[in-house]
């Protein structure tokens, strides 16, 4: 299940088909990542988490990977009602 979430992921990636949100926005300020950085993530890494809301049961996904020069980034992100990937925020892994 989590194969077929992240096929559906990338596909919208590689269509350019996302929107970010100001919070990620605003995380990708604080931690110097890029939109680039962040479709890297999605396109090279993998699903680490899954959560769901128990009242909307809207799942949202916490990817892993690296960003363009190989530090760790991890991006949570959702597919929102309009079928676009949604980033919902971002941020490095503390070491």
């Amino acid at each position: 299940m989590l194969e077929r979430a992240l096929k559906e992921l990338r596909s919208l990636i590689r269509k350019r088909q996302y929107i970010i949100t100001i919070h990620a926005l605003e995380e990708m300020g604080e931690d110097d990542v890029l939109a680039e950085d962040i479709e890297h993530v999605i396109l090279t890494g993998k699903i680490i988490e899954r959560q769901s809301d128990r009242a909307t049961r809207e799942r949202k996904y916490i990817l892993a990977g690296t960003d363009c020069s190989g530090e760790s980034v991890h991006v949570v992100l959702k597919i929102g009602p309009t079928r676009k990937a949604v980033i919902i925020t971002v941020y490095r892994e503390e070491e």
